[in-house]
């Protein structure tokens, strides 16, 4: 059974920058809105210490997230290393393609564990 491809990315947040980062989020979250018109949700959230912040991202299809690490390899967002000391963690439902999975571990290195959930057994989105 095929299903969307669901992504979830934890980050530390540098230290002392976490208002940055709200302010940095509501620029990023359009700049996505306005580059992936087929991405069903983006969501980023804060965890409850402040250290972390976690990324949702909903995608219809692998060709979707394909297409959304393509948009950010053609983006060198600056803020995003000035608010964000490192992805921690990476946690992927449904098949991604090893395209995606080296251009991932390209991107966060080889200690950052990737969790990958590829048989979708049920369930909607709207």
């Amino acid at each position: 059974m095929s299903g969307p491809l669901i992504f979830i990315a934890g980050n530390k947040v540098r230290d002392g920058k976490l208002d940055d980062e709200r302010r940095r989020v509501p620029g990023w979250v359009q700049f996505i809105r306005d580059n992936e018109p087929r991405l069903l949700a983006f969501h980023e959230y804060r965890g409850a210490d402040g250290t972390e912040v976690e990324y949702v991202q909903v995608h219809p299809d692998v060709d979707s997230f394909e297409n959304h690490l393509r948009v950010l390899a053609e983006k060198s967002d600056r803020s995003y290393r000035e608010t964000l000391e490192g992805t921690t963690d990476i946690r992927i439902y449904g098949q991604p393609t090893q395209w995606i999975l080296d251009t991932l571990r390209e991107s966060v290195g080889p200690d950052v564990p990737i969790t990958v959930l590829p048989e979708h057994l049920g369930g909607f989105t709207r």
